[in-house]
């Protein structure tokens, strides 16, 4: 991510003027190498375990909960144009206060934020092309955040002159406004639990996949259960169904914008803070004595360098145990739709036998449709398991039977299996690094 190179005294002056409280003799915010995450926080003095370094109040996080327009704009059709589901109606709403101009609350809030990104989103193609194999280019998202803004944004903007205002179409609600607010969001966002507010929960933790900071929150209601693939018997069903799924993106996790919170960097297995929720304030609280001089970091949740690179423009690289550098959290994916592939490839003769009910099943019953390798070159249990699943019908039949997926054996056509897969995947890469893939394979199949 760009940084900004300006005076962060008068978003602190704003910031405290707001209720926001910040230990200035123990945190300060200065620029620090690039390989260090550019700006962020530091300590001034020796900080000790359960210290808030500052707290936020709800009051002063962005959100459709905290911003009017939603409320201006009418409910009914803000849920009517969709702008309830997703993100796009936080996006407008980014975008409805940083068209205010001074008149926001959040005003002083937007100047620090990047005015620009270098991550994948908005490379060109032959940059793209460099990244041919990684998952990073599959999942930028680029066509649908498109799509969101010409579905709901545009028409919202349209239908409301007096709102938006006309003169500022084309600045201040453009595509290019929509990713630029769509990526600040991305790179700074924490998702908070709507429940905390009620329940009180007293730990919220910041990790990331779907926004940079999401509340690591281990109870029950934070863990998803996977959808089901059978669709609605009838009209009425499908219409509780409907409202249900309302209901629940509503009284989900939120996605919001934390003023300050929002500058700690965060590198991998390296956190020291820790944002912690209660009723009317957010505190960020050392987790652990923090020494003089070192940076305060938050965690982005241990992520592999093809999601730090996707939403935030950068990579870790720090020493590894065994030697060399890289990232210990890095990862290869495996899309299902290739074991399927490369399984029919060696076996003609399934071919038209009961694949896509088999699929199903195993989708129905929370199976994954990525497998993933993690840097510990463990084989999944799940990966040995679908491939048996879709290659012996002895092992489909006994499946359906008892309700659970294959056992995860690694027998030799198995692991024939997956040696073709891996080649395969390597395959995918660019020449310059399938010496290297090629090791990882070979130690992961020999390894079992």
């Amino acid at each position: 991510m760009s940084s900004i190179d300006i005076d962060i005294e008068p978003f602190l002056s704003w910031f405290q003027s707001h209720h926001g409280q910040v230990d200035t003799s123990s945190l300060g915010i200065r620029q620090f190498p690039a390989s260090e995450g550019g700006r962020g926080a530091v300590a001034l003095k020796d900080i000790p375990e359960g210290h808030v370094v500052f707290s936020i109040p709800r009051s002063l996080i962005l959100s459709t909960r905290t911003c009017t327009l939603p409320a201006r704009f009418g409910v009914d059709a803000w849920k009517a144009l969709g702008l309830n589901q997703g993100w796009a109606g936080l996006i407008l709403c980014m975008m409805w206060e940083a068209a205010l101009g001074p008149g926001s609350k959040w005003a002083t809030y937007f100047d620090i934020l990047p005015r620009s990104f270098d991550t994948p989103m908005f490379w060109n193609a032959d940059d793209l092309a460099e990244l041919q194999g990684t998952s990073v280019v599959g999942k930028l998202g680029r066509e649908q955040a498109a799509k969101d803004y010409g579905d709901k944004v545009v028409p919202a903007v349209r239908s409301r002159p007096d709102l938006f205002g006309s003169h500022d179409v084309e600045t201040c609600y453009s595509l290019e406004t929509y990713h630029l607010m769509g990526s600040r969001l991305l790179s700074r966002s924490f998702t908070l639990d709507k429940e905390d507010e009620e329940d009180q929960a007293p730990d919220v933790g910041n990790s990331s996949l779907g926004s940079a900071m999401d509340v690591d929150d281990t109870s029950p209601h934070n863990h998803s259960a996977p959808p089901s693939a059978a669709p609605p018997v009838n009209e009425e069903e499908e219409a509780e169904a409907e409202a249900e799924a309302e209901e629940a993106e509503e009284d989900g996790p939120e996605v919001v914008l934390v003023p300050l919170a929002d500058m700690l960097n965060g590198r991998y297995n390296t956190e020291n803070v820790r944002l912690f929720c209660e009723p009317d304030v957010l505190k960020m609280t050392a987790i652990k004595p923090i020494k003089e001089g070192d940076q305060i970091w938050n965690t982005y949740g241990d992520l592999p360098n093809c999601e730090l690179l996707r939403v935030f423009g950068h990579v870790d690289y720090l020493p590894l145990p065994e030697g060399g550098h890289g990232n210990p959290g890095d990862i290869v994916e495996v899309r299902a739709d290739l074991v399927v592939g490369i399984i029919l490839e060696e076996y003609p003769a399934l071919v038209g036998e009961d694949m896509a009910e088999r699929i199903d099943w195993w989708l129905e019953e929370g199976g994954d449709d990525v497998f993933v390798i993690e840097y510990d070159l463990e084989l999944p249990m799940a990966f040995t398991s679908f491939i048996r699943l879709i290659l012996l019908r002895s092992e489909w039949e006994k499946a359906k039977e008892k309700a659970r997926p294959p056992r995860p054996k690694a027998d030799a056509q198995t692991l024939g299996i997956l040696q073709k897969l891996l080649d395969r995947r390597i395959a995918q890469y660019p020449t310059t690094i399938r010496v290297r893939l090629l090791s990882f394979s070979l130690s992961l199949i020999f390894s079992h």
